[in-house]
């Protein structure tokens, strides 16, 4: 029989059989628990534990239904599989994240478990979580920033086993990811809906002190002013985000987007008519919003997807994902 000591935490939100259920996996998956040995009997675990009758059959039964655990009639309850765990590291949870994450789980396999955490493009939180991350997971699918030093702390995550989604940046050749471009694929969505464009006075793009979206977008967006000879500003403070009839807006956070929309119902303008607006990152509610809301986004269902196909299979991945415009009324 494995060496196995259960704590109960009485003051835990978490419930009991829960607690039994996550450290048995936490055993396994640190290999204090390895496939072939006996787990602890119900009879002493509720003894030691002072635990239910109900509340160690209620844990066995979802280990057994995960297929970490099986039952040997006259025996007892065995560790039938190493478990797969995965760190999934995000920087902010929006609701076009909450689609990435989704994807994610649906499609991985369901032996498999996730640690979900987020940065905030905080680099001490980056980093301490890495810190203690390292060697606990089989997998780490992380959202890199821009940060000096970002390329030290996730090297020491074995290159086999880091994906970089969302945005490449700091990733070396021995790097999986899965990410969207930012850049050139902005300048072809823009050049592709050049006419509509045209419909307006002046384009503006508005790149508020908050953001962390990349700077790629800027640099692209004026690249296809210029080479198409469209009548553009970018501005970077409050102060000047002002809206003007007969301007197109491109905005990078729907923090700004609320404001166009309270600006335009204050001056009475119609979007889509009287001024327009690009949103950057489909959502669920845009294509309802004022008629429905114009999108730049990359398909963050198919992120989701090709990530969890990373954990599944365990093969290096380089792959860019599409980013498509989405023309809508507010154009």
């Amino acid at each position: 029989m494995a060496d196995f000591k259960f704590l109960i935490e009485p003051n835990s939100n978490i419930l009991k059989y829960q607690q039994l259920v996550d450290a048995v996996l936490d055993a396994i998956n640190r290999n204090q628990l390895k496939p072939g040995e006996m787990l602890p009997s119900v009879n002493q675990l509720i003894k030691e534990c002072q635990l239910s009758r109900d509340t160690v059959f209620k844990a066995y039964a979802e280990l057994k239904q995960r297929g970490m655990v099986e039952s040997v009639p006259n025996r007892g309850y065995f560790v039938t599989k190493k478990i797969t765990k995965v760190l999934l590291f995000l920087d902010t949870f929006k609701a076009y994240k909450e689609v990435l994450y989704h994807a994610f789980r649906d499609q991985l396999r369901k032996d498999i478990s996730v640690d979900l955490h987020f940065h905030h493009y905080n680099i001490r939180v980056f980093e301490n979580i890495i810190k203690e991350s390292v060697g606990k997971y089989s997998y780490y699918v992380v959202m890199n920033f821009d940060h000096p030093k970002v390329p030290a702390i996730i090297g020491k995550i074995p290159p086999e086993k880091l994906l970089v989604i969302d945005w490449k940046i700091h990733t070396s050749e021995n790097h999986s990811y899965v990410a969207q471009d930012f850049g050139e694929a902005v300048y072809r969505c823009l050049a592709e809906n050049e006419e509509r464009i045209r419909r307006y006075d002046r384009f503006i793009f508005y790149y508020p002190p908050f953001t962390y979206h990349p700077q790629d977008s800027v640099r692209f967006f004026e690249k296809f002013c210029r080479d198409y000879h469209i009548n553009h500003q970018v501005i970077y403070s409050p102060e000047e985000f002002q809206l003007q009839r007969g301007d197109l807006y491109m905005l990078v956070s729907d923090r700004t987007l609320a404001k166009f929309f309270d600006l335009c119902s204050e001056q009475g303008l119609e979007a889509g008519r009287e001024v327009g607006v690009i949103s950057y990152n489909e959502t669920p509610m845009k294509k309802y919003v004022k008629n429905g809301v114009t999108v730049i986004s990359t398909n963050f269902e198919m992120l989701g997807q090709m990530s969890a196909e990373f954990v599944n299979t365990g093969q290096p991945v380089k792959f860019t994902v599409p980013t498509t415009l989405k023309l809508r009324s507010s154009l």
